[in-house]
């Protein structure tokens, strides 16, 4: 199904930038078309109705052929068109010159006969039709190429159904929910799915009805099968004549009184066909007074000597075919369900202009990132060698979960290449022992994730990596860099296991590895002084690349609620932060926070150290006071002699990091903060942030990108997993996935008890309501005996979390490190089986954001 899916998203792109584009012509010509009448006789209104002074009847067909012909002598009247109102001018339709398809049509005053002037903008009406119906090209050659843009018109059609077809699409919101608070690419494709969906049928209509107008063979198939064909009519036409005898001129006396006969008197347009060569039939066609349609004709033949009705064809009694084949253009032009029809085909003819707009900006939008990516990968790939003999690049490679460490492999090649060492940047996913044997100098950026793991991206090579014997790296000399967390216990850990592996394989340290602990400014400097030594790099380099952080600004805590009172588990809470003026962000991201002691705290430290809060001290750069200081900073466990000793032995805190539950469209920042206690107390973030600091109080907050854990654009299948505060992350996902519209999500979450921590539940059901939600597995761990989990219930669905996998869904895991996490992964991986899961983390479809 993905495969089909992504063939159809091509064909349809493709037509749509190509075909699509012309299509903006025939759409725009035909909206000009649609009320081509009413704008000519608002122009002319003199020929709309001409006046009766003389108060004469109106000419008969007869006398009104006999007034023509004399002003016209030289030229055969092929057909006139007569109206039942009155004063409403004759219609003359001359046969064509000799190699002409098609003769002048003059308007003709129904009281003298005398034929009148062109109407003021007929002229350009002509060019339009022609443009939209051959595209100005030979009648001939533009047919074809009018209907192959209609058959694109109808495979775009169907196409961008299929695309859009909703999991639920009896649920109106999936079809028809125009989001004005989507920006960028998400709303472009929001207001082009939506407005594709409501201009569907008429876009159906419009192509194949134009498809029967463009192909000869097309249209005589139809009318032949209908029995409305060509040949059909010419017979009828020359019923009962000789053919080798010329017949005698019509008399449309008697023709017209024969037709008055037939009709009785109910018609409001009648058009007399007259016989041409052997033909002894005038075809006379009619719309009752009340017609269905402008095209619901009734077909009287009629002899042209005698005026004897031969044969009459009321358009009711028609069978459905006949019906249809009348009736095609009426529908293509809308007429055929009056009015609204007619401003509906409008609408939709216009709305092609809007969809080649907004197709183009979707596809160049696609175009330039992929150009980015492209250019990026170039830069991030290719060598910048300086000028010169022998010189010799130096491979720099990083393993990255949330971008730090590519943000650090970054600077450290520009810095590098600012010193005139060539680097060649790559993604350690991308490398081998065999590739790493083309270098001589290696260094490396790497991320532990979690206690101990690789970045997701990094499984199989950290495996493969491991497994590989040998010593095939003894001339590679390379410098390590770890970042990784000490509040696990496995610190650094797959940056040691790599340390231990190039060892293993030969290789030799520049230095010793450096470990770093959440960006530790001082473990950053011996990495910075290491390279300088190696490489001759300049201290004043690093400065001048230093990467751009976003600035914490000043947030305001406006509320507090407690989701899970009476709950067996620590208390939950969601905090809410708001900020004027604030940058939107994507959903997944995170809010990096600077926390603070608890008021009290910094009272009792004070009280203790027998010194005074309000002295003026010097801190981690800046001037503030000693109680603003402690605030800020790690309580130490022994006083100083003075304020300022005090403030200069100070260690910050360390910034916190939390899933943003929230998206941009909700104006506020949204956090679920699980309240930790500990023995000596409560944690120094989440109590601050959960009962130390008031409402109103001022938080230094900003908002971080996290890649690994971005959403999809498109809208293929998500599955969200995810226990306790990590609904946070999966929250914002599916908020987003709603606005969307994108339905086909499958939310599986895990709590204590349904009692007290079902604090889901609201949000779940607006979900639900709004067939957002496909699927739902809740499971409480402490309602029943045993214990169960997230891990048990995708096991329990493991046949539907296989389909979802193979249709291209991506999987999302929000929440505890310990326990939930592993034993999701070890699920996934029994259940979809080693090799599915590996592509699934190798394609980027296995996204996490555990802690």
């Amino acid at each position: 199904m993905a495969l089909l899916r992504r063939i159809w998203f091509q064909i349809h792109w493709f037509i749509g930038i190509t075909a699509g584009s012309v299509l903006v012509v025939i759409g725009l010509s035909g909206a000009v078309l649609s009320f081509r009448a009413e704008i000519v006789d608002a122009i002319n209104p003199g020929l709309r109705h001409i006046p009766n002074p003389t108060g004469v009847a109106a000419l008969r067909p007869a006398a009104l052929a006999a007034q023509v012909q004399a002003a016209e002598p030289a030229r055969r009247i092929a057909a006139l068109t007569v109206f039942a109102e009155p004063g409403r001018p004759a219609r003359i339709n001359f046969a064509p010159p000799e190699g002409q398809r098609q003769g002048e049509v003059r308007l003709a005053d129904p009281w003298t006969g005398a034929l009148l002037s062109v109407p003021t903008g007929e002229a350009f009406f002509e060019f339009v039709e022609h443009l939209h119906r051959w595209l100005l090209l030979p009648r001939d050659a533009g047919k074809p190429v009018t209907g192959t843009l209609a058959a694109g018109l109808l495979v775009l059609a169907l196409s961008g159904l299929y695309l859009r077809w909703p999991r639920r699409p009896l649920a109106w919101r999936a079809w028809l929910k125009l989001d004005f608070a989507l920006g960028g690419r998400a709303f472009l494709w929001n207001l082009h799915a939506v407005a594709g969906t409501v201009a569907l049928l008429a876009y159906l209509v419009s192509s194949l009805t134009g498809i029967y107008w463009g192909f000869d063979a097309v249209r005589s198939m139809v009318d032949e099968a209908a029995g409305e064909g060509r040949v059909v009519r010419a017979q009828r036409m020359q019923a009962g004549s000789a053919p080798a005898r010329a017949q005698p001129a019509p008399d449309l006396q008697r023709v017209w009184q024969s037709f008055l006969d037939e009709a009785g008197g109910d018609w409001s347009q009648a058009t007399l066909r007259l016989p041409a060569r052997n033909a002894s039939q005038v075809e006379a066609t009619y719309l009752r007074a009340n017609p269905e349609h402008e095209r619901a004709r009734n077909r009287l033949y009629l002899d042209a000597a005698t005026g004897e009705a031969t044969r009459h064809e009321r358009y009711a009694d028609k069978p459905l075919a006949g019906r249809l084949v009348n009736s095609i253009y009426p529908m293509h032009m809308g007429t055929y369900w009056g009015l609204p029809g007619r401003i509906v085909m409008l609408l939709s003819s216009l709305g092609l202009a809007l969809f080649a707009v907004t197709g183009w900006m979707l596809y160049l939008g696609r175009r330039r990132t992929k150009r980015a990516v492209r250019q990026e990968r170039m830069r991030l790939g290719s060598a910048l060698r300086p000028d010169g003999p022998g010189a010799e690049p130096v491979l720099l490679t990083f393993a990255s979960q949330t971008g730090q460490a590519e943000r650090i492999a970054l600077q450290t090649a520009a810095v590098l290449q600012s010193a005139g060492v060539a680097v060649v940047l790559q993604p350690l996913v991308r490398l081998s022992v065999d590739a790493l044997r083309r270098y001589r100098k290696v260094l490396l950026v790497a991320s532990t994730f979690g206690d101990g793991d690789p970045p997701d991206s990094l499984r199989a090579f950290a495996r493969q990596f491991a497994r590989q014997t040998g010593s095939g790296l003894q001339h590679v000399h390379y410098g390590l860099l770890a970042l990784g967390d000490r509040h696990y216990a496995n610190f650094c850990g797959f940056g040691r296991a790599l340390d231990h592996d190039l060892r293993g394989h030969g290789a030799q340290a520049l230095f010793p590895m450096i470990e770093v602990h959440n960006g530790d400014a001082g473990a950053l400097a011996r990495w910075q002084q290491s390279l300088a030594e190696a490489f001759e790099v300049q201290s004043g380099a690093w400065k001048a690349h230093e990467p751009k952080a976003a600035p914490f600004e000043p947030w305001r805590l406006v509320r507090r609620t407690l989701l899970n009172a009476g709950s067996q588990g620590d208390p939950l809470f969601e905090i809410e932060f708001a900020h004027s003026g604030a940058a939107a962000w994507a959903p997944g991201a995170l809010a990096e926070l600077l926390p603070r002691q608890p008021a009290h705290a910094v009272e009792q430290f004070l009280r203790r150290a027998a010194l005074d809060g309000r002295t003026r001290v010097r801190c981690d750069g800046r001037e503030c006071t000693l109680e603003d200081a402690l605030a800020r900073s790690m309580l130490p466990a022994a006083p100083a002699a003075s304020a300022q000793a005090l403030a200069d032995m100070l260690v910050p805190l360390a910034p916190r990091r939390y899933s943003v539950a929230s998206i941009a469209a909700d104006g506020c920042v949204q956090l679920l903060v699980r309240q930790a206690r500990h023995a000596d107390g409560m944690g120094v973030a989440s109590g601050w942030l959960t009962e130390g600091a008031p409402l109103d109080a001022t938080v230094e907050l900003r908002l971080l990108p996290n890649p690994a854990f971005a959403l999809v654009d498109d809208e293929v299948p998500c599955v969200f997993i995810g226990n306790g505060s990590g609904f946070a992350g999966l929250r914002a996902h599916l908020r987003e996935r709603v606005r969307r519209g994108h339905g086909r999500n499958w939310l599986v979450f895990g709590e204590r008890n349904a009692a007290h921590d079902a604090f889901c539940a609201e949000d779940i059901a607006q979900w639900q309501a709004a067939a957002a939600l496909e699927r739902v597995d809740l499971v409480f761990s402490r309602d029943q005996a045993e214990r169960l989990y997230v891990q048990h219930r995708l096991r329990e669905a493991a046949g539907q979390l296989r389909q979802w996998v193979d249709s291209g869904a991506a999987v999302y895991v929000c929440g505890s490190l310990e326990g939930m996490a592993p034993g999701v992964d070890l699920a996934l991986r029994e259940v979809l089986g080693s090799a599915v899961y590996e592509d699934l983390v190798a394609e980027g479809r296995y996204r996490r954001d555990v802690y």
